[in-house]
């Protein structure tokens, strides 16, 4: 038998020919393909432990994609704060303090004891407003504690965290909120919480992109003193990042509430997390500089896969959540590793 030997030529055609693949290919294929191997895995592991398919199920298809979308909302804007090299930990609380406010001023007159009486049957219209405004004023007070004062990001959320989640059992007295109008409700029900995830998604996809902003927030990630030398303001933009953040927060609250019907102090409990996690695993860094809302909408969709699967399976929960602190650190190491490696 003869050895086949590759010229130098022929060899470097072969490895420009598969740079060059490389290049042209979508940036999230990888993470693609990483989500259908999650999903054949499961659907693998329902035949062989429930003798049924995992994919082939409508109604849990549909809880993954509401789920998905909530999550996604938040993450949506944590991508934004996690490009910057910042990180917001207090999303989760305001979800539950956007959402008791929403449903406060969305009960009807049929409920027996309304927080309002006087301010029953609000067109959604001023409910739904105003949990986006109690969301987006948390963005604006994380925004101004990090520029204005210095504290790190980690610090100023960990503090919002605490304290929206503590006006939010203050503000029910931990009893929940209910008896919300159909018109409030209408923007959880069915696909509409789908549709607003992909609404927003697209419009920040768009957003960073495409314009300045979008510019400016990779620049300021990449080196927030050059981008001062530059002229950036960055401390604008910096609170225009966690407001919006706030208000995407405060937007996936209403959407919660009226999907639940209810509001309560309890809800969007470590859904920060889920959030920095469907970013991370999308390909954000937590570096800076570096993420894409198609990546993070990947890396929710991931999440919700795992989650689904696990239970579908009969994986307890508290091992479920063993598993995904697990996922989280493998994600953070890959991304530091490559990190390290760029340099």
């Amino acid at each position: 038998m003869s050895n086949v030997k590759v010229s130098a030529p022929e060899a470097s055609e072969q490895t420009s020919f598969f740079s060059n693949l490389r290049h042209k290919m979508p940036k999230d294929t990888g993470i693609f393909v990483v989500m259908l191997g999650i999903a054949l895995i499961f659907e693998i592991a329902g035949w062989y432990v429930r003798d049924q398919s995992f994919l082939l199920n409508t109604n849990r298809l549909v809880l993954i994609v509401l789920q998905v979308a909530i999550i996604g909302i938040i993450a949506v804007g944590v991508t934004q704060v996690i490009i910057t090299t910042g990180i917001d930990l207090s999303s989760g609380s305001v979800i539950a303090l956007t959402a008791v406010v929403a449903a406060s001023l969305a009960q009807t007159s049929d409920s027996l004891s309304p927080m309002y009486p006087s301010l029953v049957n609000l067109p959604a219209a001023i409910p739904i407003g105003a949990g986006i405004g109690v969301g987006l004023l948390c963005g604006v007070i994380n925004g101004v504690l990090i520029t204005r004062t210095g504290i790190p990001p980690f610090i100023a959320t960990l503090g919002m965290m605490v304290s929206a989640r503590g006006l939010a059992q203050y503000y029910t007295q931990g009893n929940p909120i209910s008896f919300l109008s159909d018109g409030f409700t209408s923007i959880g029900q069915g696909a509409m919480p789908v549709i607003i995830f992909l609404v927003v998604a697209f419009l920040f996809h768009i957003a960073l992109k495409h314009t300045r902003y979008g510019k400016y927030v990779y620049a300021i990630g990449g080196n927030m003193t050059s981008a001062k030398v530059s002229g950036i303001n960055v401390n604008k933009y910096l609170i225009i990042v966690y407001t919006i953040a706030g208000a995407l927060s405060g937007l996936a609250g209403v959407v919660l509430a009226a999907r639940v019907s209810s509001g309560q102090s309890s809800m969007g409990m470590a859904y920060e997390l889920d959030a920095i996690a469907a970013a991370v695993i999308g390909g954000s860094s937590l570096m800076g500089g570096v993420g894409r809302i198609t990546g993070t909408l990947i890396g929710a969709v991931i999440l919700g896969l795992i989650k689904s699967g696990f239970t579908f399976v009969g994986v307890d929960a508290y091992v479920q959540d063993i598993i995904k602190g697990m996922i989280i650190v493998a994600a953070v190491s890959i991304d530091m590793h490559r990190n390290r490696k760029k340099r």
